[in-house]
C-alpha cells in the first residue's frame, strides 16, 4: 500500500502547531510537570543503588526506602552545612552593613565631583530602578517559593517512580510494536545510562569547583569563603551563565570587608581561572563526556529553559536536550537533529560532498560518450 506524501510546508505547518501545542501544554502544566521531571531523573539516578539493595534479598519497598533515607540524609546534611554558615554571616551583617552604607557614600560623592549628579537625583535614580525592578524579583521569588513548596512531592514521586519502575518499563514496550522492541530496549537503556552519568559527573565538577573556590577566597582572606565558593559552585550549575553570577558575590563581599581593590581584582582572577579549569578540563571529561552536546545547543536550551521554567528549566535542559540527542539517534527520519545537536564536527560539510559525485558522475557519463 502506498502511503500518501503531503507537501513540505503543510508538513512543516503540522509540526510547528505541534511543538507550539506542546510548549503552551509544558508552560500551563509547570507546577505539574517540573516536580515530576527532577523526581523521574532522580529517580534513573538512584535506581542503581535501590538494584543494589533489592540483591542483597532486601523487600523492595524496603530496598527503596532505604535509598531515599540515604539521598534525603545527603541532601539534609549539605542544606545543615549551609544553614551553619548563613547564621554566623548573618552575626556580622551590622558590621558589612555599615561598611557598605561607607561605600555608597563614597561613590555618592565620586559621581557628583565626576559627573554632576547630585545626591537627591542619584536617590531618585536609584528608586526608580528599584521599583522597576519590583515586579521581576516578585515573580522570581514566587517561582522559586512555588519550587521549594513542590520539592516536598519530590520524594513522593521518586518513591512510587521506583515502586511502579516495571509497570512503567512495560507500558513503554507495549506502546510501540514487537518488532521495534530491540530498538526501543537500546533507547531507553542509553538514556538511562546518560541521565545517570550526568547527574554523577554534574556533581563531581560541583564538589570540585566548591573546594578550588572555596581555597580561592581563603588564600585572599574574603570572609565567610566557604559559604560563597559553595554558592558559587551551585551557582555554576547553570552552565555557561552561572559562573559569570558567581563572580559577583565574592567581588562585593571582598570591597565591603577590605579597602582598595587589590582584593577585588584577586578574586576576579581567581575565578576567571577557576572557570577556564572548569570549562576547558572538568565539563569536557566529567561532564560533555557523558552528554555530547554542543556549546551552541547548550546555550540555547538554558536559555529556553529558563523562559518556559525558570531556575528550574535552565537545570533541566541539558539532560532532556541529551534525551531527545539519545532518541534522535535510533530513528532513521530524525537522525540529522540528532547529530546538530551533538559535538561531533564533520571535516567536509555535505554540499562539498554532493558536488564531488555530481562531478564524477558527469565525467563518467562524457567517458561513457566518447566510447559510444
Amino acid at each position: 500500500m502506498q502511503t500518501k506524501q503531503y507537501p513540505f510546508y503543510l508538513q512543516a505547518t503540522v509540526v510547528l502547531f505541534g511543538l507550539i501545542l506542546t510548549v503552551y501544554v509544558m508552560a500551563q502544566l509547570a507546577d505539574i510537570l517540573i516536580p515530576l521531571a527532577f523526581a523521574a531523573f532522580f529517580a534513573v539516578l538512584l535506581n542503581r543503588l535501590c538494584n543494589r539493595l533489592e540483591r542483597l534479598k532486601l523487600p523492595k519497598i524496603v530496598a527503596i526506602s532505604v535509598t531515599l533515607f540515604i539521598a534525603t540524609a545527603v541532601v539534609a546534611g549539605i542544606f545543615f552545612f549551609l544553614s551553619s554558615q548563613i547564621v554566623s554571616f548573618g552575626d556580622t551583617i551590622p558590621t558589612l552593613k555599615a561598611k557598605f552604607g561607607q561605600i555608597i557614600n563614597d561613590l555618592k560623592n565620586f559621581v557628583h565631583q565626576h559627573f554632576g549628579i547630585n545626591a537627591q537625583k542619584q536617590v531618585q535614580y536609584i528608586n526608580d530602578a528599584m521599583n522597576s525592578g519590583k515586579k521581576l524579583v516578585g515573580k522570581t521569588l514566587n517561582t522559586v517559593l512555588g519550587t521549594l513548596s513542590l520539592i516536598f512531592l519530590i520524594p513522593v514521586y521518586i518513591f512510587l517512580m521506583l515502586l511502579y519502575k516495571r509497570l512503567i518499563v512495560n507500558f513503554v514496550f507495549e506502546v510501540f510494536s514487537e518488532e521495534n522492541s530491540a530498538r526501543v530496549a537500546e533507547i531507553l537503556e542509553e538514556t538511562k545510562a546518560a541521565i545517570q552519568s550526568y547527574i554523577v559527573g554534574l556533581l563531581t565538577e560541583t564538589a570540585i569547583v566548591a573546594v578550588m573556590n572555596s581555597a580561592a577566597l581563603l588564600l585572599l582572606g574574603v570572609p565567610y569563603a566557604i559559604l560563597i565558593g559553595v554558592i558559587g559552585a551551585l551557582l555554576n550549575l547553570l552552565p555557561y551563565i552561572g559562573g559569570l553570577v558567581a563572580i559577583a558575590l565574592p567581588v562585593l563581599m571582598a570591597t565591603i570587608s577590605h579597602d582598595g581593590y587589590t582584593t577585588q581584582l584577586g578574586v576576579i582572577g581567581a575565578y576567571l581561572f577557576i572557570q577556564f579549569i572548569d570549562n576547558n578540563i572538568l565539563v569536557p571529561r566529567i561532564v560533555s563526556s557523558k552528554v555530547q552536546i554542543n556549546a551552541l545547543i547548550s546555550i540555547i536550551g538554558v536559555l529556553l529553559g529558563n523562559q518556559l521554567w525558570g531556575i528550574s528549566g535552565m537545570f533541566l535542559s541539558i539532560p532532556f536536550i541529551a534525551v531527545l540527542k539519545i532518541v534522535f539517534d535510533r530513528i532513521d527520519g530524525l537522525k540529522p537533529w540528532g547529530k546538530i545537536l551533538g559535538d561531533n564536527i564533520p571535516t567536509r560539510s555535505i554540499g562539498h560532498i554532493w558536488k564531488l559525485r555530481s562531478e564524477r558522475k558527469a565525467a563518467e557519463k562524457e567517458v561513457k560518450v566518447t566510447t559510444t
